[in-house]
């Protein structure tokens, strides 16, 4: 009898760990993270279903623009200090539920062991936030990958001028750019045994940073978000009381709200930084982790991505500058312009709030309806919750080392256009539906009727070409849309003071379950693009 009932408790134990267990078959937390994804884990989630453009073999690259994000970091100062916080919140509840399993009141069997006596990681560092030696590691291999991958455009000798690397003055941006410089440049120079080479990395002030920190000085912009995080927060909240709950009745610990965000973030950073997936990440079920990922991505979409047009808009300086870099491109190859007289990439290393805006501009993660919704500026709905399927996963659209390279070819026999834009995210090519669904954009032609009015926009003296100017497919569905607008208007313009708004019924039923809604309804507001 005894026998029996010990292996009834087994079972039920084992049974146990098979439904709370992230390390289950099939699910890898690390690849639930939101925006504190490694860039590994986001290469992996990649939609193989797109059949890239085939390139045709007399198409060469001529240029490249890279808008890339920097690698995986440590956690800032600040939420270093959380984690503090909270490991002697974790330590209070603990002995809490010491002082009542000496009471009789409860069994200290289900407390997960790592919980007693846990430390932060990163308890007693006095500085946060920089680049980690993965975050090195991911920038670096990518320098090499897109070295091998465009051979022509990396053939010749390094001069600022026709690689410009900038990078804003954070610095594990800057770090970023340096680490991805090594990479790119490997074996091309003299220094050390990896032959490396001195190279160049240009960085704005904070202050005045137009095209990579854009979100710092438009007030408009800060004003939006300054008003709406809070309404995000309120949005979160349901979610975080329903696993409070759960862990609650769980592991017999008080866990308050509070507490499943920070044991939330915690998570995060252990899986992406440390590959710990069996401490606060196991404290969550795989549905809990996913409802806990969407509720980051919610964040991403409503303050940094399509829940507002302002987030992205003020990126049009960002946007203008890579078209730019793209016409000189274009007027150098007319001109047939000797190698190393003109600029063959432009890479840029900044923050999410700089490649998520961006990757909106370009109409990323869109279906064809909401591209029209945009268009006529109306909102957006929110991405579905789980387990609903959805095109914005703030791990694929802006992870650790993220990055958007636009590449333009030229292609001389075509009968149609002589140059080409293919777009890529992540390194993956993916299809614009501002460019019928191609990755892979032809120019439209257009003949100047007196070559003395072709002026350079960005300062040079007046061109002549002998051929025709073209302008970009790209530009005219893309970009021109976006131009109507100008960013010292978008970015000094006041916002209107927000106006308490009801929400109907279907739409909070399809933001959280009807229990949740029963409890919740005072917290929801609308969302206007």
């Amino acid at each position: 009898m005894a026998m029996a009932m010990a292996m009834a408790k087994l079972l039920s134990f084992l049974f146990y760990l098979l439904l709370h267990s992230n390390v289950g078959e099939g699910f890898d937390v690390r690849q639930h993270l939101s925006t504190v994804s490694r860039y590994s884990a986001a290469k992996e989630l990649a939609n193989n279903g797109y059949v890239p453009s085939t390139i045709p073999e007399e198409c060469t690259p001529i240029h490249l623009n890279l808008v890339a994000r920097h690698g995986t970091r440590s956690p800032t100062k600040k939420r270093m200090r959380e984690l503090d916080r909270l490991a002697s919140h974790l330590e209070m509840l603990v002995n809490d539920a010491k002082h009542e399993a000496e009471k009789g009141n409860l069994s200290l069997e289900k407390i997960p062991a790592w919980l007693w006596g846990w430390l932060s990681p990163w308890k007693g560092k006095q500085r946060g936030g920089e680049l980690i030696s993965k975050g090195e590691d991911e920038l670096y291999h990518l320098g090499i990958r897109i070295r091998e991958r465009f051979m022509d455009l990396f053939n010749e000798e390094y001069h600022p001028d026709v690689f410009t690397i900038k990078a804003t003055q954070v610095p594990r941006a800057s770090a970023s750019a340096v680490a991805f410089g090594m990479g790119l440049f490997s074996e091309r120079g003299s220094l050390g045994p990896g032959k490396h080479r001195a190279f160049s990395v240009i960085s704005e002030s904070r202050a005045s940073d137009l095209l990579l920190r854009f979100y710092d000085i438009c007030e408009t912009y800060k004003q939006y978000r300054e008003n709406r995080e809070p309404a995000v927060g309120k949005l979160k909240e349901p979610i975080l009381d329903q696993i409070s709950s759960a862990l609650v009745s769980r592991y017999q610990l008080n866990f308050t709200r509070q507490d499943v965000a920070s044991l939330w973030f915690l998570c995060k950073q252990e899986a992406s930084l440390l590959d710990i997936t069996d401490q606060a990440c196991g404290l969550f079920t795989p549905s809990e982790v996913s409802l806990l990922e969407w509720t980051d991505d919610l964040e991403v979409f409503i303050l940094k991505g399509y829940g507002k047009s302002i987030n992205y808009r003020m990126g049009l300086p960002l946007l203008q500058d890579v078209v730019q870099s793209m016409e000189q491109a274009i007027r150098a190859s007319e001109e047939h312009n000797d190698p190393g007289t003109y600029e063959k990439a432009r890479l840029r290393f900044a923050h999410a709030e700089t490649v998520v805006p961006f990757s909106c501009l370009l109409g990323l993660f869109l279906e064809e309806a909401e591209l029209a919704r945009l268009k006529h500026e109306q909102p957006l709905e929110l991405p579905p919750k789980p387990p609903q399927e959805r095109n914005w996963r703030g791990n694929v659209v802006a992870p650790f080392a993220g990055n958007n390279m636009l590449v333009l070819y030229t292609c001389p026999t075509n009968n149609t256009s002589k140059y080409f834009v293919q777009v890529m995210h992540n390194e993956v090519p993916v299809p614009l539906l501002g460019c019928d669904g191609s990755d892979f954009c032809p120019f439209e032609v257009f003949k100047v009727s007196h070559p003395s009015n072709s002026q350079d926009t960005s300062g040079d003296e007046t061109l002549t070409l002998n051929s025709v100017q073209r302008i970009y497919v790209l530009q005219e569905k893309i970009v021109n849309p976006h131009l109507a607008h100008n960013y010292n208007s978008l970015c000094s313009a006041k916002l209107e003071e927000p106006q308490p708004i009801s929400v109907t019924s279907k739409f909070f039923y399809w933001l959280f379950s009807k229990k949740i809604d029963d409890e919740a309804s005072s917290h929801k507001t609308k969302l206007e693009l």
